[in-house]
C-alpha cells in the first residue's frame, strides 16, 4: 500500500468538510503538533502521558 492509499486519523468527512488539520510528530519524551497548512507557524509540544489523556476523552 502506498502513503497516499493509508486512512488518516481525522480525515472522515473528506473534501466535504473544512480542511483543518494538525500535524503530529511523536518521539520518546514529546509529542510534537502544529498546523499543517502553516509548517512555519506556531507548534507545541506535550509530554506522551498528556497526549494519551487527551485522546482517551470522551467529552
Amino acid at each position: 500500500m502506498e502513503a497516499r492509499d493509508a486512512t488518516r486519523p481525522g480525515s472522515a468527512g473528506g473534501r466535504a468538510r473544512r480542511q483543518e488539520c494538525v500535524e503530529v510528530a511523536t518521539c520518546a519524551h514529546a509529542v510534537h503538533l502544529r498546523d499543517s497548512k502553516v509548517s512555519d507557524g506556531p507548534t507545541f509540544a506535550v509530554a506522551p502521558a498528556a497526549w494519551s489523556v487527551f485522546l482517551s476523552w470522551r467529552g
